[in-house]
């Protein structure tokens, strides 16, 4: 829109000037106010240039920045994306983990439930840090939606924040299978 303003004001002067030149052929004593009418119009041309180029640079910044802004979206979605598959992956090596703590236990065999126990420990852990870099990369969405409202970084932001309550869950399940575990570990030592 600024453009179009411009360019339409800078095409007025420029047909002013044409119409104040012509006229000015036609007097050959000129007026001294008109002399002012042409050295301001010139002044206004270059005014208008300058303003075009700038408006011209600005407008090429704005589109990088909006196109940079996009493929951080695109990137921190596909970050809580993988963040809470991680999440997933660590709950289910908790899970198991407790199992084989819990079997361990019923055979009394106690460095194999201790290795157990700690395994589903460091599951939880580990599902722990994924929903936490999930949640981050989420609020990285977030972030940059509110400066860029565009359909598709509304909707990358929707997954990320998907993506972050699947992790939150996951983790949660870890966390529980960890418990598990300990409490395995507890029962043999009795």
């Amino acid at each position: 829109m600024m453009g179009f303003i411009i360019g339409w004001t800078q095409t007025a002067l420029v047909a002013l000037a044409l119409v104040f030149h012509a006229n000015r052929k036609k007097e050959h004593l000129m007026n001294p106010d008109i002399e002012k009418i042409y050295q301001r119009l010139s002044t206004l041309e270059e005014e208008i240039s300058r303003l075009r180029m700038t408006y011209s640079e600005l407008n090429k910044q704005y589109v990088e920045a909006i196109t940079s802004l996009k493929d951080l979206v695109l990137h921190a979605s596909e970050a809580a994306k993988r963040a809470a598959k991680a999440t997933e992956l660590s709950a289910n090596a908790a899970k198991n983990a407790s199992l084989a703590a819990q079997e361990a236990s019923s055979s009394h065999l106690v460095s194999v439930t201790l290795a157990a126990v700690e395994a589903a420990n460091l599951a939880a852990e580990a599902a722990t840090e994924s929903a936490a870099a999930a949640a981050s990369a989420a609020s990285a969405a977030a972030a940059a939606v509110a400066y860029q409202a565009e359909e598709s970084s509304l909707r990358a932001s929707a997954e990320a924040a998907a993506a972050t309550k699947t992790a939150a869950e996951a983790a949660a399940v870890a966390v529980k299978m960890s418990n598990l575990a300990n409490e395995a570990a507890k029962a043999i030592k009795k």
